[in-house]
């Protein structure tokens, strides 16, 4: 094998901690209304929100511990851990049998997802030779949305092929254990980085990579390049957090900051985590609803594709105004798609209905219950939250849990089309635009000595936001309602386009001392 291919291949390999990242993170939105169900869980629980966005607590802390670990323990050892963690977590969540071990587990894979996010494009950029270096750190950002795509259609297939409810979220959430055994296996055809090994005065070891990846005539050159500049580092002041947030700092914190919190609070992974859920409250039956969302999940793709091939063409700030005028039209189609909504049950809705839930094997208690709806018949609703409200009084919070999503694809009529269209909209607008390009310009307009410790702040502030918004949707899900909820992120992606022509420089073209220049203010 030449030295490209060589470099390329265990690029792949490393890159696949970004595939298992990306499946992990949309692999419980198809699970959730089944495993709801097993640990009996209510509609609207904060508990179903956390369940979801524990992942991203444990990548907070992944995050934190992530830079150390790989300094102390070698990048590749620390990948290796992160495949444990997320074969762990998946046998684990498989197997667990109350909610307590479920989110244990959850959290456990966050951890790898936190790491993985680091360290992967981290060992690339260190491993990569010059020219190859951007393109093979993309990759890993692009098998995210790869695994994010996977995920879906994974998930659609054993809603298509089993039966047995509980068992269908068990073998969603569990058959990730068999990418990150794969994975594990691979690692060890990978070397360690030639960086690390110089940090830790195995110099031998270092040339050898060096050697493999870039040839004989090259990796003297760029072993001397790499010395010098771990003997920078050792006599450079560290960066501290005083210096970031040093009064000089000001517009480039306010920019930080400002991206980092748009880029969560319009709600992505809000419906990212919960898409099947989301088509069905536009009345599309369980295989419907998981078929589109693993359409989204292919446009996720190509969009981040798109995004990597205009970024250096078009500039930061023309996709960011693309993006975030998309998102707040796509959530307002979404929001007024809900506004028009109609919630009725009549007598054949009531038979499809009973029917339904018969054929499910419903136990007589809650058949029993759901003929109360009969006492809603041809009563109109033009709200949600009030069609909802006389639901669950009438059939009692046990039965409407369980039930909710057959009780409103039988009562709701609306123009399920221009959801789905919306919803394609949003993800195409988030993943040309705030997806990608938040991270290009974090890497941009922070000074090089600050930049690594600011990146880490801003994901850690990132991945709060992110926290919060998947933990509280369900909430907002019954107790605003749809329409309110996509208002809300409507608002918020009108906000971002304010806040992108206010604040967010055009860093296309210039180099970061430019901008340094620029943003920096004694």
């Amino acid at each position: 094998m030449n030295r490209k291919l060589y470099t390329i291949f265990i690029s792949l390999i490393v890159a696949l901690g970004g595939f298992l990242m990306g499946f992990d993170s949309a692999v419980i939105s198809g699970a959730t209304p089944f495993y709801r169900e097993t640990f009996g869980l209510s509609q609207g629980s904060m508990l179903i929100g956390f369940s979801v966005s524990s992942l991203i607590l444990g990548a907070i802390i992944g995050n934190i511990i992530a830079g150390r670990l790989a300094d102390r323990y070698g990048r590749r050892n620390i990948l290796m851990l992160t495949a444990v963690l997320f074969a762990l977590s998946a046998i684990i969540t498989a197997l667990a049998f109350n909610i307590v071990i479920f989110l244990f587990a959850r959290i456990l894979g966050g951890l790898g997802v936190g790491m993985a996010i680091l360290i992967a494009p981290m060992y690339i950029a260190e491993i990569a030779p010059k020219k190859l270096r951007g393109r093979l750190v993309t990759i890993n950002q692009l098998n995210i949305v790869v695994g994010i795509s996977i995920a879906y259609f994974s998930n659609y297939y054993f809603q298509q092929t089993i039966a047995d409810a509980d068992l269908k979220w068990r073998i969603m959430l569990g058959v990730e254990a068999i990418p990150a055994i794969i994975y594990l296996g691979l690692l060890f055809l990978v070397p360690r980085s030639p960086r690390w090994l110089m940090q830790k005065d195995r110099k031998d070891e270092a040339l050898l990579v060096l050697t493999k990846v870039n040839g004989e005539e090259k990796a003297p050159v760029i072993f001397k390049e790499i010395d010098d500049s771990l003997n920078e580092e050792i006599n450079k002041d560290k960066a501290r957090w005083s210096d970031v947030f040093s009064k000089k700092m000001k517009t480039v914190l306010i920019i930080g900051f400002g991206i980092a919190f748009f880029q969560q609070i319009t709600g992505i992974n809000a419906i990212f985590y919960y898409a099947p859920m989301i088509f069905e409250m536009a009345g599309g039956g369980k295989d419907a609803a998981f078929l589109q969302a693993a359409i989204l999940g292919v446009t996720n793709v190509v969009m981040t594709v798109a995004a990597m091939l205009l970024i250096d063409k078009f500039g930061r700030k023309p996709l960011l105004y693309i993006g975030a005028a998309g998102i707040c039209i796509s959530m307002l189609i979404v929001s007024f798609s809900f506004v028009n909504a109609r919630y009725v049950i009549d007598d054949h809705s009531m038979k499809e209905l009973m029917f339904e839930v018969e054929e499910m094997g419903a136990e007589p208690v809650h058949l029993s219950n759901l003929y109360s709806l009969s006492e809603l018949q041809e009563v109109v609703f033009k709200n949600e939250v009030a069609f909802f409200s006389q639901a669950k009084e009438k059939v009692g919070q046990e039965t409407y849990d369980i039930y909710k999503e057959i009780i409103l694809k039988h009562s709701i009529t609306i123009n399920a089309v221009w959801v789905l269209i919306g919803l394609l909209m949003f993800v195409a607008s988030f993943a040309i635009s705030l997806g990608p390009v938040m991270w290009a310009l974090l890497s941009e307009i922070f000074p090089n000595r600050l930049r690594g410790l600011a990146i880490s702040i801003m994901g850690f502030w990132n991945s709060i936001v992110s926290f919060s918004v998947a933990t509280v949707f369900p909430a907002q899900l019954e107790y605003l309602g749809s329409s309110n909820t996509y208002l809300i992120y409507a608002i918020f992606g009108f906000l971002t386009l304010l806040f992108v022509w206010r604040f967010v420089p055009e860093t296309k073209g210039k180099s970061l001392e430019e901008l340094e220049e620029q943003l920096i203010k004694e």
